[in-house]
């Protein structure tokens, strides 16, 4: 690519969950004390996205005090009724997030689609005007909003302080964005040492994670156009906020 494409936005909310796969085996659920790399790709895909892409979380700094908050929770079962659970919530969360985009080369079929200012253009907008579509901090029924900024503006609690967050879940690999010769037609599980440095957590790409495992073998999704892809006639007819669309 010729640019860096860069977009920078501020995320928050009242709550956030990035579960701890780790507290779900009692049925509860706890969440990490930082978002995962996997959470702020999918937050920043709700902003834009296109399969012609690939979102690649930079830096993220954590702006407010981590605080948590436990809730009595009745999910359903599945053999009918409710049970009883404690759910730990993330309280008052607001963070700095840096992305760019790459093409995803896995996508041969779409490189038609790879106007570069077409889709740094159509994402800043999206950024400014809150986001695509829907905004969760790791749940769905954690309501998330959206703002553009400058990275690195303004006071964090954690301007000067270094922490260590452990083992983390960074994310998981899809086959159609696998890089690694060794993951392709794989989804691949991925987890990494996560590290606060002066209030902001900078993430490793994908594909230079240390510790991976792969779950299985999978096959990517087939995007067809004027089946469920339109490419560049998708922003015609009034499609820009994702309108509900015919395609035959």
């Amino acid at each position: 690519m010729d640019k860096p494409n860069i977009i920078e936005y501020r995320v928050f909310g009242r709550y956030a969950l990035f579960t701890d796969p780790l507290s779900k085996t009692g049925g509860e659920k706890c969440s990490y004390q930082i978002p995962t790399y996997q959470a702020l790709k999918g937050i920043t895909e709700s902003i834009y996205w296109k399969p012609t892409i690939m979102w690649y979380i930079d830096e993220c700094r954590i702006m407010n005090a981590i605080r948590t908050e436990s809730k009595g929770i009745r999910p359903i079962k599945y053999s009918g009724g409710n049970d009883l659970a404690y759910y730990t919530y993330l309280h008052n969360v607001e963070y700095q997030v840096k992305a760019h985009f790459e093409w995803n080369e896995n996508r041969e079929d779409l490189v038609y689609d790879r106007n570069e200012n077409k889709h740094y253009d159509i994402a800043r907008r999206m950024v400014e005007r809150g986001g695509r579509r829907d905004i969760f901090l790791g749940v769905r029924e954690c309501q998330g909003y959206v703002e553009a900024c400058s990275f690195g503006e303004g006071k964090s609690e954690y301007d000067g302080t270094d922490l260590s967050f452990g083992i983390m879940v960074h994310g998981i690999t899809y086959p159609d964005e696998a890089v690694r010769e060794d993951e392709q037609g794989k989804m691949t599980v991925r987890l990494w040492n996560a590290q606060m440095k002066n209030g902001i957590i900078h993430f490793p790409r994908p594909e230079e994670c240390g510790i991976r495992q792969i779950l299985r073998e999978a096959k990517q999704k087939p995007f067809m156009p004027e089946q469920n892809f339109r490419g560049l006639q998708e922003f015609e007819g009034g499609g820009l906020f994702g309108m509900v669309q015919d395609f035959g």
